[in-house]
């Protein structure tokens, strides 16, 4: 762990929200979502029949010949003279599910109005249509299903223009069809990363795991399970399964060894932790950290294998000492191990601590005959049965009097976090460069690319300007400058990241993305390949509706502790809002960019079975709000259901705007299932909810109620998204994420009693007896108003 020493400057205010955006210019902010609730995408092959979206879309090969399907069916109705005049019309209703825009044409984004059967057109279009193919809205309908649900209602408005364009026009003039294709703002940057105002990159959160106490670093084994690898600076390192569960037995538990304290800001501790990059046959794990020996201070670095009996738990007693190393004080630990692409162990350690490498004539970082201050390079293959490692026979200062074998490069401070890039998935382009964040003293961090017998200046220099002016100015420096140096009115103390190289998030190919422990800010770096230059560019988190996808968050704990990726290369960082090593602060956050996605498919992963001992301990999402926002916490779209648009039948009299509301907030998954256990057994409490689903499906259908014995309905009046969350919370889910009226999820028998009517929640009951509403049994509904809720 890294912080600031006494005497240096001090930690800079918090950002506030930096709005300035008018409600104008908010409502042209792009959203572009599909009816899956997911951002759109380029297809791997062009579209055959809804053309318009084959660059980019909500659509797919297979979903393109489906709406051609259905398109060919209505128009077999047709003669030839009905084809030429409405076919095109038809074909542009349907076609509007592929259109990047599709959630908002449906209303399928709006918490507050019913998502729509057929798109939203706009007025003029509407009429034109009306005037010419009217008669084709009976087709259209039956298409989406329920024909006898809407034969009374086209009946009753195909005669009449008004009521006619009031079911299909959306209101948004901006954004219905055909509007929405040719308005030059809302397309101008389609697809491409979003940027507020101030030209900061707006990505998005997911929530992976929380309550770990200073989580330091994250790694994954490559072997095809997509397990990670957590490790707690208090010296646990846990397991974690591809689906987000944890084994309950830590991997490995070093507590009792570990040196630190619950000090907030102790940068003692377990730091690091690396496995062997051929782990399915070397099945050996190296880790880094703080150590007493004898009330002397020292790194350790120490060598585990896999126990016999576990896969997921090293032997605890076949610890192997690597390499010892005295720490003159108690901060700058350094605290990285790597394996690099060579198949070498690098190691990172800082400069011994105390404020400008005080120790000796030229400090310890330049001083290559001391390993403070360093990058080691050691290679750890074949060494059962012999000393614990060799010198790779290429390191650059195997020939210099004095200097030690192991130093790779030198002229480090404290390096906090370093990392290899895959390189281009398609190019190889960077394979295997070394990125690492640098933390800085009194003026500026930086971000450095590791080169063999570099020297990266400290403590001559900090950043790009001099700090000792008398080594500063020494010609034989040489020294390697940072690809890029910030100041500390942006941030204190730097935490090194990743190159971007996953699938799902094409985008951020090629995007290096760090941040800084102290001021929370995230940040990001692109390569201009022609000069070689970097170009800076801040991350901040979507505002408005950028980010309303599901499980998706748009704030986070401020104290950034690492970076990570997953076997597939998808992006993490660490970070926590209590930077104390017994503190359960700790949240692990997925980076997403919710302009635009891989096609389906393309990232589709199967991780290898791994053979759990013990127990699994599934994920929740932490309640609640996180600390560090550009804009205000969002509430996030539901995962509602894929591909076609959630229906609902409007009655003969009723405007478009009737009919179930899906509301979008998305917190992740609960596993409730709505009993309670007393002392007689297996009982259902009064009050006791269950969602019943003619699919079977446990997170969604009609919300039923257990009184005087038996199970009923509750009416959909008045019963908004908090009650919802009632019905959620007793079934284990954090919360709803939409409430369906009208029976949309599914029409209870007359023999059932329908129980509540007039609820309304404020959200914190436990049980919807706790809400306000009418009395048991008093209703004037019938159970085509039953309400369904979908749970996440």
């Amino acid at each position: 762990m890294k912080r600031r020493e006494e005497g240096e400057e001090g930690e800079e205010e918090e950002r506030s929200n930096e709005g300035g955006i008018s409600a104008k210019a908010a409502a042209w902010l792009c959203h572009p979502q599909c009816l899956d609730y997911k951002p759109p995408f380029e297809p791997r092959q062009p579209l055959a029949f809804c053309k318009e979206y084959s660059k980019f879309g909500c659509c797919d090969v297979e979903k393109d010949e489906e709406i051609s399907g259905r398109f060919y069916t209505i128009m077999e109705n047709f003669d030839h003279s009905g084809y030429a005049a409405c076919g095109k019309y038809v074909r542009s209703i349907l076609c509007q599910e592929c259109s990047p825009y599709a959630a908002h044409l449906y209303d399928a984004e709006d918490a507050n109005t019913p998502m729509r059967v057929l798109p939203g057109l706009c007025g003029d279009y509407c009429s034109d249509y009306w005037r010419q193919c009217r008669y084709t809205l009976g087709l259209l309908l039956e298409d989406v299903g329920n024909s006898q649900q809407f034969a009374n209602l086209t009946a009753t408005i195909e005669e009449d223009h008004r009521r006619f364009c009031e079911f299909l026009v959306l209101k948004d003039k901006e954004y219905c069809y055909p509007s929405v294709l040719t308005n030059a703002e809302l397309n101008a940057n389609l697809g491409l990363l979003n940027e507020d105002p101030e030209g900061c990159l707006e990505l998005c959160l997911q929530e992976v795991a929380n309550g770990l106490r200073n989580p330091v670093a994250m790694i994954h084994a490559d072997d095809g399970t997509h397990r990670f690898f957590v490790a707690e600076q208090l010296g646990y390192v846990w397991v974690y399964l591809a689906n987000g569960s944890r084994i309950d037995r830590p991997f490995l538990n070093l507590t009792k060894a570990v040196l630190t304290s619950p000090w907030a800001g102790d940068e003692r501790g377990f730091l690091c932790i690396a496995l062997h990059p051929r782990f399915t046959t070397v099945r050996k794990a190296y880790v880094y950290y703080s150590v007493s020996v004898k009330k002397e201070e020292r790194i350790r670095i120490s060598e585990f294998t896999v126990s016999v009996h576990d896969d997921n738990q090293l032997d605890h007693s076949s610890e192997r000492t690597i390499l010892e190393v005295v720490e003159p004080a108690s901060n700058h630990n350094g605290g990285q191990l790597l394996f690099g692409h060579d198949g070498y162990l690098y190691i990172f350690i800082g400069d011994g601590g105390r404020a400008g490498d005080p120790f000796g004539k030229f400090g310890n970082s330049q001083n290559k005959s001391a390993l403070l201050g360093k990058v080691l390079r050691v290679d750890v293959d074949f060494n059962d049965n012999g000393a614990p490692y060799s010198i790779p026979s290429d390191n650059p200062f195997l020939g210099e009097k004095e200097a030690r074998p192991e130093v790779y490069a030198y002229g480090v401070r404290n390096m906090w976090r370093c990392s290899i890039d895959r390189g281009d998935p398609v190019t190889t382009e960077g394979r295997g460069r070394m990125f690492c964040g640098d933390v800085g003293q009194n003026k500026y961090e930086e971000i450095d690319l590791i080169v063999k017998g570099g020297n990266y200046g400290w403590r001559a220099k900090e950043g790009f300007s001099c700090y000792d002016r008398k080594l500063c100015q020494n010609s034989s420096l040489d020294d390697v400058l940072p690809i890029f140096a910030y100041p500390h009115k942006l941030g204190k103390s730097v935490t090194g990241g990743y190159i971007y190289r996953g699938c799902q998030m094409p985008n951020l190919n090629g995007l290096y993305i760090f941040g800084d422990f102290m001021s929370g800010r995230l940040m990001s770096l692109r390569e201009n390949v022609i000069t070689g230059e970097w170009q800076y560019n801040e991350i901040c988190m979507g505002r408005d509706q950028t980010c309303r996808f599901p499980k998706l968050i748009n704030s986070y704990y401020k104290y950034i502790i690492s970076f990570a990726e997953d076997e597939a290369g998808e992006l993490y960082f660490l970070a926590t809002g209590v930077p104390s090593a017994t503190a359960r602060g700790g949240v692990i956050y997925k980076i997403v960019d919710p302009s635009r996605r891989a096609p389906p498919g393309k990232c589709s992963i199967k991780p290898s079975p791994v053979k759990i001992k013990g127990k699994l301990i599934h994920f929740h999402p932490k309640e609640g709000k996180n600390k560090i926002a550009k804009s205000p916490t969002l509430t996030t779209p539901s995962t509602g259901r894929h591909g076609r648009p959630l229906q609902y039948p409007p009655s003969t009299t009723s405007h478009a705007g009737e009919g179930n509301q899906v509301f979008k907030r998305s917190r992740g998954r609960g596993r409730g299932q709505g009993y309670k256990r007393v002392r007689e057994g297996w009982r259902l409490r009064v009050g006791s909810v269950r969602l019943v689903s003619a699919e079977g499906l446990p997170d969604r259908g009609r919300v039923e109620i257990f009184i005087r014995g038996q199970w009923g309905t509750v009416c959909d009046d008045l019963f908004t998204i908090k009650s919802g969350n009632v019905v959620c919370r007793q079934l284990g889910f954090s919360n709803a994420l939409a409430v369906m009226k009208r029976a949309v999820l599914g029409e209870a028998d007359d023999s059932v009693k329908i129980f509540l009517d007039d609820v309304e929640c404020e959200g914190g009951e436990r049980s919807l007896l706790e809400c306000k509403r009418s009395r048991v049994g008093k209703h004037n509904c019938s159970h085509a108003e039953d309400v369904g809720v979908i749970c996440g």
